[in-house]
């Protein structure tokens, strides 16, 4: 599992032997099986995990109990509620395994010595969350100019498997609708 993480890595910044065996030594591997919440809401998020195979959610529920998802990712990537868990702060979020998930994961604190001790994963670390406020702004800014159809086409777009992996009410709570309205969008396309 410790190799299509390293390809990832590999494929931005040069790591030397030590350091990959840093890596493969911090790098925890773990599988989970579908529908299981690997970081409770209410609590500090433990782990940055790296998505070997799988899908997973980030979703809160609102004051009418209804979940909201508010992020979708596979692989490769990374995934956790980001700002908890480099502030070290209680997230109101869950990480949950839409599909069976094979993932590498990490805790703050290896991390952080991972960091210290090698430039080449400071680096990658610090796009890593670059990429993430990227992807941050980026969504925001289509949730408010693109209609839902366009949304939905997007998502279609950039990510044509995710129909194949995940459940039409969580892509439909990201997409910030209900999924009476995502069926409508589709039934129109599809004619």
């Amino acid at each position: 599992m410790h190799d299509k993480l390293l390809q990832y890595i590999r494929s931005v910044y040069d790591f030397s032997p030590k350091e990959i065996e840093m890596i493969k030594q911090y790098f925890e591997p773990v599988f989970f099986s579908k529908n299981t919440v690997i970081e409770e809401s209410g609590k500090v998020p433990h782990y940055l995990y790296y998505i070997v195979s799988g899908y997973l959610r980030l979703f809160y529920v609102d004051q009418n109990g209804n979940e909201v998802t508010t992020h979708i990712n596979c692989p490769p990537g990374f995934f956790t509620s980001y700002s908890h868990f480099i502030n070290r702060t209680i997230s109101d979020h869950n990480v949950e395994c839409i599909t069976a998930c094979e993932l590498l994961r990490i805790t703050k604190e290896d991390l952080d010595h991972l960091v210290n001790e090698s430039q080449a994963m400071k680096d990658f670390s610090i796009s890593v969350f670059q990429d993430s406020i990227a992807y941050n702004e980026n969504r925001s800014r289509e949730l408010a100019a693109l209609n839902a159809e366009e949304r939905y086409l997007k998502l279609l777009k950039d990510y044509p498997e995710i129909i194949q992996h995940v459940p039409i009410q969580y892509i439909a709570s990201f997409l910030g609708m209900k999924p009476e309205s995502l069926s409508r969008i589709r039934r129109k396309i599809i004619n």
